[in-house]
Formats: structure tokens, sequence, C-alpha cells
């Protein structure tokens, strides 16, 4: 299959290394043009990832209409923060039917709309049932390094998630599926709370 991956974070990196990996051919878009060279002179993301060799299989373009162009899958994971203005620029480039799987976690910081609410308010409605949303308990460098790792792909069409499902899972990374958005993009957004919390205990040795 071939996939866009929108964004060269670690998390966005970890997920296009092991969409590579299980067989896929993936293309990562980074802002950074120095990234973009690194990534594909060096198969690593020294600046996000460092320290993970990445498949050949894995190309990276500074051209965010070619990470989508002609494309089977499109996996998005920009920050929170940027979504909207990342995403407008290509919503009406992505055909109709292909899936389009978000796995930002975050809330938007003006409107406190939900990653979801942004898809479908930014992307065309022949999108919107092509939507699905990936988050869970993950670390992008334990899933780099095959840790396991468990996630939920969350969307109102059940058909279209068991697919993710298939796409992503493999021996150490485990997806299990929701109709649940809302409260699987909520549970995603609040887990860094919930783990410094946790940090700032263990630390204590409370």
């Amino acid at each position: 299959m071939k996939i866009g991956v929108i964004g060269a974070g670690s998390w966005s990196t970890a997920l296009a290394k092991l969409l590579a990996e299980n067989g896929h051919d993936v293309e990562i878009w980074a802002y950074e043009k120095d990234l973009v060279d690194t990534i594909n002179t060096r198969h690593e993301n020294e600046t996000y990832l460092p320290g993970f060799r990445l498949p050949d299989n894995l190309k990276a373009t500074s051209d965010i209409h070619q990470c989508v162009f002609e494309k089977e899958l499109i996996l998005s994971v920009p920050p929170s923060h940027v979504v909207r203005s990342v995403i407008s620029q290509i919503a009406n480039e992505i055909p109709v039917g292909v899936p389009i799987v978000s796995a930002t976690k975050g809330i938007e910081n003006d409107t406190l709309m939900l990653v979801s609410d942004i898809m479908e308010d930014v992307l065309p409605m022949h999108c919107h049932p092509y939507l699905v949303y990936l988050s869970g308990p993950s670390f992008a460098k334990e899933v780099a390094a095959h840790k396991p790792t468990a996630v939920t792909a969350a969307s109102y069409n059940h058909k279209l998630a068991t697919m993710v499902q298939k796409i992503f899972s493999n021996d150490v990374f485990r997806v299990y599926t929701s109709s649940d958005v809302p409260g699987v993009e909520i549970g995603g957004a609040i887990k860094n709370v919930i783990a410094i919390a946790a940090g700032a205990i263990s630390a204590m040795e409370l």
C-alpha cells in the first residue's frame, strides 16, 4: 500500500517506520528541508527520533502535495495546534474513498475542539466517512524499539477501523477498534497529564 504521512515528529516517524516495516511504501512530509535530506540520505530522523534506522521503503519529501498524491492511505500527525493550517493545505487534494488516519493527540488551543472536529471542519464532506483516529498510551521511542504497545483505532465506520487495524498491527503493535471517537481522543489528550503526575509521584517515592 502507498501511504503518505503528514508530519515528521517523533510519533509520526515512529508510525511511519512501523508501516514501512509492515511492508508498505511510505512517504513522510517534513517542513524542514534539512530533515528531509537527512531521512533520505542517512535513513534517520536525527532531530526527533535519533538512534533508529529507518527502512529503505520510507522516503521523505518537503512537498506536502506530493505526500498525498496517488496515496492509498493518509496518516495525519501534525501537532494539534497546527492541524487546521496543515490539513487545509491538502484538504481538496485527497481523492474520494482514501482513508485518513489521524494520530494527533491533543485539543485545539483557541477553540477547545477535538481533532475530529477540526478534521470535519476543514475537510470536504466526501472525506468524512473515511476518517479514523488512532490513539492510546503509546510512546514513540518504545514503538520504534519494537516494545509491546496497544492503541485504539476509533471510527464511526467499523469496516474502516478494522482495515486500519490490519494495516498497523504486527507482533508487537496491537490495535483495538472502537466507535467511541470522542472518548478515544480525550483519552489520548489527557494521558500526558496523568503520566506527568505519575512520574512526579514516582520520583518522590510516594
